[in-house]
C-alpha cells in the first residue's frame, strides 16, 4: 500500500505542480516587488481546486465470507473469497479560501482539507473464488442463489470495513497531507517565499488558531495592486 500511495500522490502532484509554479511566479512578478504569501496561496488554491479530485492511495483487500442455509433437514454452505481495490480520494474542489490560514509570525500556511472519501470496492472478478457444500439442498431449492447474494453483499461490506481500519486510513491521510503540502509549498518556494505549509483534516485541532489570519482572495489582492500601480 505504501508503494501505491507514493506513486499516486506523486502522479497527482506532478500533474498540477507546473500550473501552480506558473501561478506563483505571475502573482509575484506581475506588478513587481516581493510576492505576498497570501496571494501566492490564493493562486495556488485556484489551481488546486481546478483538479477536482485526487486519488491519494489505492489499496487491495481480500474479504473471506461464509453463509449457510438450512431446509428440510439439509444444510448448504458457501464460502466466497473476494479481492477488491479501494481508492482513497480528496475532493480538492471543496477546499475554500476559508480553509487557508496564514500565520505571519511563524511564517506558516495552514491548509484544512475535506475528509477522505473511500470509493466503493472495485471487485476483481477474475480472482473470485468459491467453495461450497450441501449440493443436494442447492439442487432442490434456490439456496445457492440466496447464498451468492448474501456473500457478495457481505464481501463488499467486509472490504469497506478493512479499508476503514486505522492503518490504511493513516497511510491515506499521510499521503494526502504530503501531496497537498507540496502543492502549496512548491509555488511558495518558486516565488522566493520561505514558509512552512501544514495540512490538517477537519477533525484535527489547529495548534493556535488565534494567530491565524484569513488570507485575502487572489482577485482582491490583484485588484488592490492594480489600483496602487495607477
Amino acid at each position: 500500500m505504501r508503494r501505491n500511495s507514493i506513486l499516486l500522490a506523486a502522479l497527482a502532484v506532478g500533474l498540477i505542480i507546473g500550473g501552480l509554479i506558473v501561478a506563483a511566479i505571475r502573482v509575484g512578478g506581475l506588478f513587481g516587488g516581493g510576492p505576498d504569501p497570501t496571494s501566492v496561496a490564493a493562486a495556488s488554491l485556484q489551481s488546486v481546486r481546478e483538479q477536482a479530485r485526487m486519488t491519494v492511495l489505492a489499496a487491495r483487500f481480500v474479504a473471506v465470507v461464509t453463509s449457510s442455509q438450512s431446509r428440510f433437514g439439509l444444510t448448504a454452505q458457501k464460502t466466497l473469497i473476494m479481492p477488491g481495490m479501494v481508492r482513497y480520494d480528496v475532493d480538492l474542489a471543496k477546499i475554500g479560501e476559508e480553509d487557508l490560514h496564514w500565520d505571519a509570525t511563524a511564517r506558516r500556511l495552514m491548509v484544512t482539507i475535506p475528509p477522505l472519501e473511500i470509493s466503493p470496492p472495485q471487485i476483481d472478478l477474475a480472482e473470485l473464488r468459491e467453495y461450497q457444500s450441501g449440493g443436494v439442498l442447492m439442487a432442490l431449492t434456490n439456496a445457492e442463489n440466496r447464498l451468492d447474494t448474501v456473500n457478495r453483499r457481505r464481501g463488499q461490506q467486509e472490504l469497506l470495513r478493512q479499508a476503514q481500519q486505522p492503518m490504511p486510513m493513516r497511510l491515506a491521510r499521510e499521503a494526502a497531507r504530503q501531496a497537498i503540502e507540496r502543492s502549496f509549498a512548491m509555488p511558495m518556494k518558486a516565488a522566493g517565499i520561505d514558509a512552512e505549509v501544514a495540512v490538517r483534516f477537519p477533525d484535527e485541532a489547529i495548534s493556535d488558531p488565534s494567530t491565524m489570519d484569513r488570507p485575502r482572495r487572489m482577485e482582491d489582492v490583484l485588484e488592490e495592486r492594480r489600483k496602487a500601480a495607477r
